[in-house]
């Protein structure tokens, strides 16, 4: 089964699957180590990670294509890649579509926010038209070349214009072909509980850590009907919080050893990397 097919089905199980973000293939490499199905491409984590800037519009097509094309090659599980606003209007998402799949998305997220866009989880964000996201929604799906790659529609109204017109505007999605839907950001338990009883397209929720969404575990989210659980930034917070801890003892102690469990052993990162494998190439071929 293809990696979208797979994506699909476990979408539509309605279970939630946790997904975690990568930032770079490495971050990939290890989400996939450790067992989980699917990974997202997170376009707040490539910007912060490549730019040391927030996430407020400055990744291009570019970067995230060349980031979902180096993770492609680093992993085997499927793709859904953060292509932000489709980085224009409904022309640019149709190229952004076929960018994207060539570089091996299995799913492409686009949001209705204005450009420069803002992550979900910041104040003073704007969305454009119900009537023009829908047209980007629909160049999206038709720009498809494979049938079986999923476009996944992300509405930010909510912070805008309440919890039932993001409801509303996610429907419209689903008319336009939208595969999956994600209300982003909404506040309060009972908006979390009640979007799969109001919209019967899979759906997202994500979890921010920090954000304005309240958490849930991910085994009560299936329950509840989603299909997909997104952690984007896990891995990203977790890596800055362990290189502070690190570099704040090789700073105060003037040293860092694999003993105080404080860094990856030098053996577990040639692992990670797959230096087996090269070392077993070069022996076949030299």
């Amino acid at each position: 089964m293809s990696t979208r097919k797979q994506l699909k089905s476990l979408a539509e199980a309605r279970r939630g699957l946790i997904v975690p973000g990568a930032f770079n293939a490495l971050s990939a490499r290890v989400v996939e180590d450790l067992g989980f199905q699917a990974i997202y491409v997170t376009g707040a984590g490539v910007t912060n990670m490549w730019f040391g800037m927030p996430d407020q519009g400055f990744m291009g097509l570019s970067e995230i294509a060349d980031h979902t094309a180096r993770i492609r090659d680093a992993v085997s599980v499927p793709l859904i890649v953060d292509a932000d606003t489709g980085f224009g209007n409904a022309l640019n998402v149709r190229h952004t579509v076929r960018t994207l799949e060539r570089a091996g998305a299995d799913c492409i997220q686009f949001e209705d926010q204005v450009a420069p866009k803002r992550c979900g989880h910041f104040s003073g964000k704007e969305v454009i038209s119900t009537e023009e996201a829908v047209s980007k929604i629909k160049a999206a799906v038709d720009a498809r070349r494979d049938p079986d790659l999923l476009i996944m529609a992300r509405t930010d109204a909510a912070a805008i214009h309440g919890f039932e017109a993001a409801v509303e505007r996610a429907q419209r999605f689903a008319e336009a072909g939208a595969d999956i839907l994600f209300v982003e950001a909404v506040t309060s338990a009972e908006e979390v509980r009640a979007l799969p009883k109001r919209l019967d397209r899979p759906q997202l929720m994500n979890m921010v850590i920090g954000g304005k969404t309240p958490i849930f575990n991910a085994t009560e989210l299936g329950e509840l009907g989603y299909g997909i659980v997104l952690y984007a930034n896990a891995a990203l917070q977790g890596a800055v919080a362990g290189m502070q801890k690190a570099l704040t003892v090789l700073r105060d102690e003037k040293e860092v050893r694999e003993s105080s469990g404080l860094v990856t052993p030098f053996a577990e990162r040639q692992r990670l990397v797959g230096k087996p494998e090269w070392d077993a190439l070069e022996k076949r071929y030299t």
